[in-house]
């Protein structure tokens, strides 16, 4: 109140304004979901579009593009509610639009994600009802939706037909994302047995990593000489879009709580320590194996961090954060250094940029470690399930904990490796998953009349037929030998 008895005009309520908005929490959640948004574009269009071979920077920007524009249909249209709203099956939500203005105006409500206790009538832990918007919650949602189909596309690069693709991303948007979301976070059983994913690991990365793998395995490889030779064609736009992952990462796992609270501070934190240790230790094993660092291994490496600390960001103590950073760092460069070229099944399925490895054994190693450091005072202020604890704080829930992480990871492979399998049968059924032999040999050009770089003019490429030679070719000295 101010001293003269009445309510400052910031705090006073509106049509635009009820009392059970928080405006901060509006805010934070605004500019959360905005730079998630600005993790998936610009930051992995240009980071794909740089870190690709020349022919094929334009296809794999575009990829990322469509991908982030079709969920967005997708998502108000039906995929929302089967990830965030009323149960239909234990893994399900009930499909419906998000659309209508008297739903999206009035207070958030995930009305699924009621916990019960084991008799699964009492209720241990309300809904979660964020204290803004339900058009505020179907925003940040929406943008992790779309950038799980973009760092699918990460594995299928350089091959995959367009009109697939166009395809597959709508149908796995459906069919396997939301079943992620709603078994995890929505209230589905992962979540009512108490799974701990704070931000994605599972949902996101595990998912990505699993679902690409397993598509690239269908599509098939690229050009063999493209898998001999793919060289980044701009490493430094491929700095340019991990600068904005790294940092669009505040938002993605700052956004974590629904409230700009202490949960969502730690949780910023832990990102970054994790995501620097992780960096640091990855280029440390290119110089020692190597003797080279790698720019490249240094991206690699930030992003392994980026995936391992989000299923525990707001859970972990800054220890932990530093131990996980160690092993993000260390153990996904392993299997992509090392195990990859021993592996038949790894050398086999053609993963253009190792999602298999950045995003789905980090995102494992993750969970795992979810299960072992997660502290008993941080999970009170998040999860729903009381006395939460990794195994490390002992006690039966402790390593109840790790078992349910174990059992919430296989889950979560098991069904998109089903279930990428069949849209890629029933989408090679219809249009053909990989390019011709014609279009892999000249890549932009041939898929989209367009390449990333003019060589000539205002954006047209050079026509020696038209302007003659240049270069060394029109310096040349003419002959003089009479005709």
């Amino acid at each position: 109140m101010s001293s003269s008895g009445t309510m400052p005009l910031a705090y006073q309520t509106s049509a635009a304004s009820p009392d059970w908005l928080n405006k901060g929490d509006n805010a934070w959640q605004l500019t959360a979901a905005t730079l998630v948004g600005l993790q998936s574009f610009p930051g992995l269009v240009v980071l794909y579009g740089g870190v690709v071979k020349k022919k094929w920077a334009v296809n794999s920007a575009f990829m990322a593009l469509y991908a982030f524009a079709a969920v967005w249909i997708c998502w108000v249209t039906w995929a929302y509610n089967m990830s965030f709203g009323d149960k239909l099956l234990p893994l399900w939500g009930k499909a419906r639009p998000a659309l209508n203005q008297g739903y999206l105006v009035g207070q958030a409500d995930l009305p699924a994600t009621v916990h019960y206790l084991a008799d699964g009538r009492t209720i241990e832990t309300p809904a979660a009802e964020p204290l803004y918007p339900m058009a505020t919650v179907v925003y940040f949602q929406c943008v992790f939706a779309a950038i799980t189909l973009i760092l699918v596309a990460g594995s299928l690069l350089g091959r995959m037909s367009f009109a697939a693709w166009m395809l597959f991303v709508p149908l796995w948007l459906t069919f396997s994302y939301t079943v992620g979301a709603f078994s995890v976070w929505g209230g589905g059983f992962l979540f009512q047995w108490g799974v701990i994913d704070y931000c994605g690991g599972y949902v996101i990365h595990l998912s990505a990593g699993f679902a690409g793998f397993t598509a690239a395995y269908w599509v098939g490889p690229r050009a063999r000489k493209d898998r001999e030779r793919f060289p980044p064609n701009n490493i430094l736009f491929t700095l340019t879009g991990a600068g904005l992952l790294w940092m669009g990462w505040a938002g993605f796992n700052g956004g974590g709580p629904y409230a700009a609270n202490v949960v969502a501070s730690m949780s910023v934190l832990n990102t970054n320590i994790c995501t620097a240790v992780s960096l640091v230790v990855w280029t440390c094993l290119d110089v020692v194996f190597f003797k080279k660092p790698s720019v490249v291994g240094a991206v690699q490496g930030m992003i392994t961090g980026l995936v391992c600390i989000t299923p525990a960001a707001g859970v972990v103590q800054g220890w932990a954060a530093m131990v996980m950073g160690v092993l993000a760092g260390s153990v996904p460069w392993y299997t992509m250094m090392i195990l990859h070229k021993r592996s038949r099944l790894l050398k086999h399925v053609d993963d253009t940029l190792g999602v298999i490895h950045t995003h789905g054994v980090a995102g494992l190693l993750g969970g795992i470690l979810t299960g072992l450091l997660a502290d008993p005072t941080l999970c009170a202020l998040f999860l729903p399930v009381t006395n939460s604890r990794g195994a490390f704080y002992g006690g039966t829930a402790g390593g109840a904990q790790l078992g349910k992480q174990l059992a919430g990871a296989l889950f979560i492979i098991g069904w998109n490796v089903v279930v990428t399998s069949i849209i890629c049968v029933a989408i090679n059924a219809v249009v053909p998953l990989r390019m011709t032999e014609d279009k892999l040999e000249v890549g932009d050009d041939a898929v989209h009349g367009e390449e990333a770089y003019a060589l000539w003019g205002d954006g047209e490429l050079y026509d020696v037929t038209e302007h003659g030679p240049r270069g060394a070719a029109a310096v040349a000295p003419v002959s003089t030998t009479p005709n």
